[in-house]
């Protein structure tokens, strides 16, 4: 689906125009051109800072924000890349710190389309050519790379040799692309490892693990597996991780959710095992605390969105859009309580599988389309919803879904969930004039 990317700035906005217009329109997978498309940039790619490379279904833009917390609690500088953006395209492109700004971005935009004009690059391959140039032109310690989809044949693979390389969750997702097989997805994921360059892997069922192992294996990588080579688990209000160099204490992560806890200890293991960067225990325990990633079971702060609502009500918004996030958000809920649900899915998407896990703590859900994108129709959702037992009827948008949660909900403070797409979570912290930084 087409990222429908826009930009307040006229100069970007052109570039974005001409992308637009050459762009294929959809994802599409495979390493030639962006390939080629590099070698005409004069292979920024070969000369990034040491990469930390994140693949996985869910999870690994928290393991990205993870690393990025503990590099910079270390007093060091990392150029991060992540899809999709929340508002501004700029928060895909973040060089030493800080986001891309709309000069650079305009610049670096235009210097990718005026070399590939034959090549019928992605909107995903023009923009991961241009993260690189502009990672390859200014000073940093180290380059996250967030997968955008797959792995084997993602854009962010053509990078030769990284530092190291990690695997968050697995599930089924983009099932076009992927296919609906854990396993086959599983060695998706698994190409991103290198000859010669460690991969650290969470724990999975045993057929995935074995996958995962022949995948690594056949790619003359190291497999750092949890359970075998390093692990971790939390008690007594702390974190607990050991390897091979022994064990650490350290605070729980401020994200919310138990799955938190997961990502967090794959960035730690992946930062324990890669040779490049010396860090301190200090800048894992301050990366706990520091890691901050939008619109993952996100508490909005008062705005024109959250103002629809009455001052004690909490709204909560998370991006998830498969059964792996739906079983997320569902564990983090405290046990027993009923949440309001506002929700919006693209038609790629499994409702069923998302509505699932959730459906034991919605109290009615109301559901709409995501601006700008191809998504289910609300009114389906509804009945979907309806068939599974809870209340459920349509909003034309977020603001109305919230005004009528406002005007009819029962007396008592009240929990609202908006959630379904990364797409509407953008939308919505646009409205709640709440943009990432």
């Amino acid at each position: 689906m087409a990222d429908g990317a826009r930009s307040d700035d006229p100069a970007v906005q052109k570039q974005l125009d001409r992308l637009a217009q050459r762009s294929p329109g959809a994802d599409i997978l495979g390493l030639e051109r962006i390939a080629e498309l590099c070698a005409r940039l004069g292979h920024p790619e070969r000369s990034l800072p040491p990469v930390f490379h994140v693949a996985g279904t869910n999870g690994k833009g928290s393991v990205c924000a993870f690393l990025r917390a503990a590099i910079e609690a270390a007093g060091l500088k990392a150029h991060v890349y992540t899809s999709p953006h929340l508002v501004r395209f700029n928060e895909r492109i973040r060089v030493a710190g800080q986001l891309i700004d709309d000069t650079e971005l305009a610049a670096l935009l235009k210097e990718v389309l005026d070399v590939s004009d034959d090549l019928s690059a992605s909107f995903f391959e023009v923009t991961t050519a241009a993260a690189f140039l502009a990672f390859s032109r200014n000073a940093a310690d180290a380059t996250i790379l967030e997968v955008g989809l797959g792995g084997r044949l993602d854009a962010t693979n053509v990078v030769p040799r990284p530092a190291i390389c990690g695997i968050a969750s697995l599930g089924v997702d983009h099932e076009a692309f992927l296919s609906a097989d854990i396993n086959r997805i599983a060695s998706e994921k698994a190409g991103i490892a290198k000859p010669g360059v460690e991969i650290v892997t969470q724990r999975y069922g045993e057929e995935v693990t074995e996958a995962i192992a022949r995948t690594v294996k056949q790619r003359g990588a190291e497999a750092i597996v949890r359970g075998t080579d390093w692990d971790g688990t939390t008690y007594d209000g702390q974190l607990h991780y050991r390897d091979h160099e022994g064990k650490l204490r350290l605070p729980l992560p401020r994200l919310p959710g138990p799955h938190q806890i997961d990502n967090a200890l794959l960035a730690i293991a992946m930062l324990r095992y890669q040779q490049k960067l010396a860090l301190p225990e200090s800048a894992l325990r301050a990366a706990m605390e520091w890691a901050e990633w939008p619109a993952r079971l996100q508490r909005l702060q008062p705005g024109p969105l959250r103002d629809l609502l009455p001052a004690d009500a909490e709204l909560i918004l998370d991006g998830g859009h498969n059964p792996l996030a739906g079983e997320a958000i569902a564990a983090a809920l405290p046990a027993g309580e009923r949440i309001y649900l506002v929700m919006g899915l693209l038609a790629n998407k499994d409702p069923e599988g998302l509505l699932g896990p959730l459906a034991p703590h919605i109290r009615s859900a109301r559901f709409v389309d995501v601006p700008n994108h191809q998504s289910h129709d609300p009114e389906t959702m509804a009945q979907l919803a309806r068939n599974m037992g809870f209340t459920a009827s349509t909003a034309d948008c977020v603001e109305q879904a919230l005004s009528d949660i406002a005007a009819n909900g029962k007396p008592g403070k009240i929990s609202v969930l908006i959630a379904g797409s990364l797409y509407l979570a953008g939308e919505v912290l646009r409205a709640n004039e709440q943009p990432p930084n």
